[in-house]
């Protein structure tokens, strides 16, 4: 364990490595898929088969994923997962230099790249923290969502260039080159031992484990009462984060640079807030972090509900990517370090499904509202929710229980 403390930078710079080099693929070809879609179709049908194609096999695997966390080697789920997710990719592109590349090919690989993510998500979050001093989790995952970020950023310009001067297949093959690369950081380079129940013979029971993982929560309020704010946050959060583009089109202009600007001011905020986090830490109570950042974005909200200047829309959208990682970063390292390590993979596991659902089942409201609703009222109504979120958060006894600093 001492030699673990000692090679912990060294770990945690070959993991984050590894995970945003197989990200950057990862989102390549998520943005590939999407255009294929769109520029084949230009059918909304389509699109929104492709997005069920893409969260609900994550929803279903999640629980599943999070025992598995919870009972096997972490870093070999991980592994196991990026090679699932390879695999499918090469045989996607095989299919389409071979003429047979097709619609819904597309949806089929969609559906089981969600299965690869789905199973990696929890294992991600679970393995962190036993490579990772606890001390230290607030500035590494605030370092990571900064990378992401800047991942982020370049993906959709990259998959645009690739596009353009290449086929899709192209893309898929970029893909598998950089999911290869993580794979064999992970192998060669990053020397972890496997979690003690992991090095333990066990017996297989999913719906045991599954009620174990429910019940912990269950009995942890600050989970459950986190869960649940976390819930209501995705649900009002979500005209923000699928129908701001259609509200650009619709009241400054349907030109693709406009949506651009808004993609990179968003992402900038996002890189330079994950940067903040990593040096600054937050406040010293992680609620009131939390609570920081959801009474920002709750303006911000109400604000793009209101302005009818781009640049000033532009200037809020970044506001708003700026404190996402403020809230975030201390909501996961809250889990990581208050969570005991053999329940982390299921905890991270049901946050998976959480995540994974509500936004987009949100959506199914949301979307045909928006046709013959304002979407400016829609935000200005969700932004006044997250306003009284944000303050209904900050009454809350058990998590300002939960965010005191660990030392006390």
């Amino acid at each position: 364990m001492s030699h673990m403390k000692q090679n912990w930078k060294k770990n945690t710079i070959l993991f984050l490595t590894s995970q945003n080099i197989s990200l950057l693929g990862s989102m390549l070809v998520q943005y590939a898929i999407t255009w294929y879609i769109t520029l084949k179709t230009q059918s909304g049908i389509m699109m929104t088969i492709s997005i069920i194609c893409g969260f609900l096999p994550t929803f279903f695997i999640s629980p599943f994923a999070g025992v598995w966390a919870d009972r096997y080697d972490r870093k070999l789920l991980i592994i196991l997962s990026d090679s699932l997710i390879a695999v499918s990719t090469f045989i996607m592109a095989i299919l389409f230099i071979m003429g047979y590349g097709s619609i819904w090919m597309l949806f089929v690989v969609s559906a089981v790249r969600a299965i690869g993510e789905g199973v990696q998500m929890p294992s991600v979050g679970a393995f962190l923290p036993a490579i990772v001093p606890m001390d230290k989790l607030t500035r590494v995952n605030g370092i990571n969502s900064s990378i992401q970020s800047l991942v982020t950023l370049v993906s959709p310009m990259l998959s645009g260039v690739m596009l353009t001067v290449a086929a899709i297949e192209a893309v898929f093959f970029v893909d598998v080159v950089t999911a290869a690369v993580a794979v064999s950081i992970m192998i060669l380079f990053l020397h972890v031992p496997a979690h003690g129940k992991a090095l333990q013979d066990q017996k297989l029971n999913y719906l045991g484990d599954m009620y174990e993982g429910i019940k912990y929560i269950k009995n942890h309020n600050f989970i459950k009462t986190l869960f649940i704010f976390c819930a209501v946050y995705f649900i009002l959060i979500a005209p923000l984060a699928f129908l701001t583009p259609l509200q650009v089109a619709r009241s400054f202009g349907n030109d693709v640079w406009r949506l651009t600007i808004i993609e990179v001011v968003y992402a900038l905020g996002m890189m330079l807030g994950g940067l903040i986090m990593a040096s600054w830490g937050g406040l010293k109570n992680k609620l009131h972090t939390m609570v920081l950042s959801t009474f920002v974005i709750a303006v911000s909200t109400f604000v793009l509900g209101l302005i009818h200047v781009f640049w000033i829309y532009t200037f809020m959208m970044g506001i708003i990517g700026l404190v996402l990682p403020v809230f975030n970063t201390p909501f996961t390292v809250l889990l990581q370090q208050k969570v005991e390590a053999d329940f982390l993979g299921r905890v991270f596991g049901v946050l998976t499904m959480i995540s994974s659902s509500i936004m987009p089942l949100a959506m199914i409201g949301y979307g045909p509202a928006a046709d013959f609703i304002k979407i400016e009222w829609l935000l200005l109504v969700t932004g006044l929710l997250m306003l009284v979120q944000s303050f209904v958060m900050l009454k809350n006894k058990v998590l300002f229980e939960a965010g005191k600093p660990m030392e006390e």
